[in-house]
């Protein structure tokens, strides 16, 4: 998917903004109020306010705030050899990924999944090279601001970046997908849920379960006994479980089964990788 620029949403809005905006707003906060009452007056839909708040927020927030934390990325080994490396990016459904060498602060390049289909379209005929198929890797602060992070990815065309700490170690990654979404809302793609599917098999043994389940469907699905006294929802239980609201990428183990938070905004959990413990609990298989 090519993410478009932020001014792409824009451009057919400012007329009806002009129309919006009879008094000249000092600071964001009255902005903003205004942008809500020009939206309860249905200048623009709902939607739109949600995509301009977002774009205003940007630039409050950093990178730290929606990057995948370091023990959460999918990496390759230098020295894989192409079958695992297949492996790995099946399993993983990503398009790019970082290289390392010897551990995860040792990151030397990014590699695309395309470019092994080149490898395997030519037939297997000359020796794999990771060094040779990789491509440079960009590191950027944690501390740096998600709209000079989307400007930068913008113009240097680059969708990934290697996020660092103040020791220089690498703390995490970030996608241009994940400043996106921050503004336009979560972008879909083939590995999510439908929001009328709140169960839905993934690879590995694992399961794509919307936070918002019910604990009861869960239970009927997996064949487990969660309690539902306090709360109705896996959400819930979870929240009660880690005893704040969790970013993406924590997990916790609870009652057989392994739960990762894979989709968060800052106010609730959205998207669950849940993976049973033992062979007790199983999911149904239809």
């Amino acid at each position: 998917m090519i993410a478009k620029p932020v001014s792409f949403f824009f451009p057919p809005l400012l007329k009806r903004f002009k129309q919006a905006l009879s008094n000249q707003p000092t600071n964001r906060k009255q902005l903003i109020t205004l942008l809500q009452d020009a939206q309860k007056r249905e200048l623009f839909s709902a939607e739109t306010l949600e995509m301009i708040e977002g774009a205003l927020k940007v630039s409050e927030k950093h990178v730290r705030d929606v990057m995948i934390p370091r023990g959460q990325m999918v990496v390759l080994e230098l020295h894989a050899p192409p079958d695992q490396l297949v492996k790995t990016i099946v399993e993983s459904g990503h398009s790019r990924f970082p290289v390392i060498r010897e551990n995860r602060d040792d990151v030397i390049g990014i590699f695309l999944a395309k470019d092994l289909l080149d490898y395997y379209a030519n037939g297997n005929n000359h020796q794999f090279n990771m060094r040779d198929m990789m491509r440079s890797a960009v590191f950027i602060p944690e501390s740096k601001r998600l709209n000079v992070l989307l400007r930068e990815f913008r113009t240097s065309r680059n969708h990934m970046a290697i996020v660092v700490d103040e020791y220089s170690g690498v703390a995490g990654l970030v996608t241009i997908e994940d400043v996106i979404e921050e503004i336009v809302g979560e972008i879909d793609d083939e590995y999510d849920v439908d929001d009328q599917v709140f169960i839905k098999t993934a690879r590995n043994g694992s399961y794509t379960v919307l936070a918002l389940t019910p604990i009861e469907e869960f239970n009927d699905y997996f064949k487990s006994e969660l309690s539902n006294e306090e709360f109705d929802t896996v959400s819930g239980l979870l929240l009660q479980a880690f005893g704040y609201l969790p970013k993406r990428g924590e997990s916790i183990e609870l009652e057989g089964f392994h739960f990762e938070v894979t989709r968060a905004n800052a106010r609730r959990i959205q998207l669950l990788r849940v993976k049973p413990q033992n062979n007790n609990s199983k999911g149904d298989k239809a």
